[in-house]
């Protein structure tokens, strides 16, 4: 009976690897096919082998190494041909990371056609805005560093009760690149990569973060318009930028401080935060806080106000969770004509989430800062592979694929715990699950190139 179970088991593995591998081919296919055009088809070949195996293979302080991939790649004792062939594919003059570009904005053009069919998701299709660093301290000669604020040592020197002698003082500067980032997302549906932007202040590739962001601003007008609402925190929160989504033409949704000069329905100058000064909530409603898996009383209050960098009338939301916690202040030109529109660009913002949870789980869990290439455009081919093997993981979060999901969180990953059972984005422990899945059965046993018309 044991050995039955097992065989059954081991059967089950195999056509459940057989199926993750092919899913990776198609939902690459137009990318293969672009790169088919351009390359040898074993540079093809390599290039869906390595992003499996860059899924496969976890360590943080060595995931990214071409010389630990290629031991993955092919076998340990042919690691430096498979070192040889990733290294080809990287230095390859005939592609450059703009197929991988392209291809994420195409995707995200088709996810936003199936989130506007979605009644109950019109105009609340949302672009969310973030940024951070990706660091990397302890190099000096590669190319497009820059020096940044570090975020890590940020987050080790915030204050924590208990804890005595805690450090204090100026930022630390490290070396590193500036990173940005655009997503896609519904009020409920789960998040798509529309582009990660890496780049640098110094150098040959130097330029500056407003650049980069006018340069994404303009190219989502010109696509999407008024599709989307676009979603930025506060450090997008300025007069330039406001001037640059004026000249824009798009609607946006923006978290400010609560010290920013406005003026108010009488034209007189005021800060943000003096608008709703001895103001009661127009309306308390209880909102489930998914951090603390619990609902709370928050209230509510919407008005207009007039800003010397923008021609036409804001809206200010103000959400007061109370309890002493700080409100969100939140300006858009949208016209907030109802409390429940107001609701609305609340819940929209507290959608933003899941970008700071993809810089996290990016850092985290894909060894961004492992990588030894020195040339630019390189590294740059490495980390956009490394967001398309993120993408194909959030793509298994579709509710087609459930049953593939809970068995591999089933067979290959279980956790006991009850926080864990009801995560609805377990991206953590589904690659863990296809790493050890795929240690029993090679993905590269399954995967097929899809052929090209040419």
């Amino acid at each position: 009976m044991q050995y039955d179970t097992d065989t059954q088991l081991a059967q089950e593995s195999s056509e459940v690897s057989q199926k993750l591998a092919f899913d990776w081919s198609r939902l690459l296919a137009p990318l293969l096919v672009a790169l088919d055009a351009q390359l040898d088809v074993r540079l093809v070949r390599t290039f869906l082998a390595t992003i499996a195996v860059i899924i496969q293979f976890r360590n943080r302080a060595q995931g990214l190494l071409l010389s630990e991939l290629g031991a993955y790649l092919l076998s340990p004792q042919h690691a430096p041909a498979g070192t040889k062939r990733i290294s080809h594919l990287l230095r390859s003059s005939k592609w450059s990371s703009v197929l991988s570009e392209r291809f994420l904005w195409q995707r995200a053009d088709a996810r936003l056609e199936e989130l506007e069919e979605l009644e109950e998701q019109q105009s609340q299709a949302l672009c969310l805005w973030d940024g951070s660093v990706l660091e990397k301290a302890e190099s000096a000669k590669v190319e497009g560093l820059c020096a940044v604020r570090s975020s890590k040592a940020k987050r080790l020197r915030k204050l924590k009760p208990g804890l005595f002698n805690q450090l204090s003082g100026p930022p630390i500067v490290v070396r590193a690149r500036e990173w940005t980032a655009v997503m896609l997302a519904g009020l409920k549906q789960a998040p798509t990569v529309v582009t990660m932007k890496w780049w640098s202040r110094k150098g040959q590739y130097a330029t500056t973060q407003r650049q980069v962001e006018q340069a994404l601003l303009v190219r989502l007008a010109g696509a999407w318009g008024e599709r989307v609402l676009p979603v930025f925190d506060r450090g997008d929160a300025s007069r330039n930028w406001l001037a640059a989504l004026q000249e824009a033409e798009v609607r946006f949704l923006i978290r400010w401080q609560k010290g920013h000069g406005v003026w108010d329905a009488a034209g007189q100058e005021r800060k943000i935060w003096q608008l709703i000064r001895g103001k009661r909530p127009q309306e308390r409603r209880e909102v489930y806080d998914a951090r603390l898996h619990s609902t709370r009383l928050m209230g509510i209050n919407v008005l207009s106000f007039r800003h010397p960098g923008y021609a036409a009338p804001l809206w200010l939301v103000v959400a007061r969770p109370g309890g002493g916690k700080e409100p969100w202040y939140l300006v858009t030109n949208t016209p907030v004509t109802s409390l429940d529109e107001g609701w609305r660009m609340i819940f929209a913002y507290a959608r933003r989430w899941p970008i700071a949870l993809a810089f996290r789980y990016t850092k985290c869990e894909r060894a961004l800062e492992s990588p030894r290439l020195w040339k630019w455009h390189n590294r740059i081919k490495l980390l956009l592979m490394v967001t398309l093997a993120s993408v194909f993981l959030v793509s298994l979060l579709h509710p087609l694929l459930e049953p593939t999901r809970q068995w591999l969180l089933r067979h290959c990953c279980h956790r006991p715990g009850k926080r864990c059972r009801e995560a609805t984005a377990p991206l953590y422990r589904l690659r863990w699950a296809i790493s050890r899945l795929w240690q029993d059965f090679n993905p590269r046993d399954f995967l097929v190139l899809p052929k090209s018309s040419g």
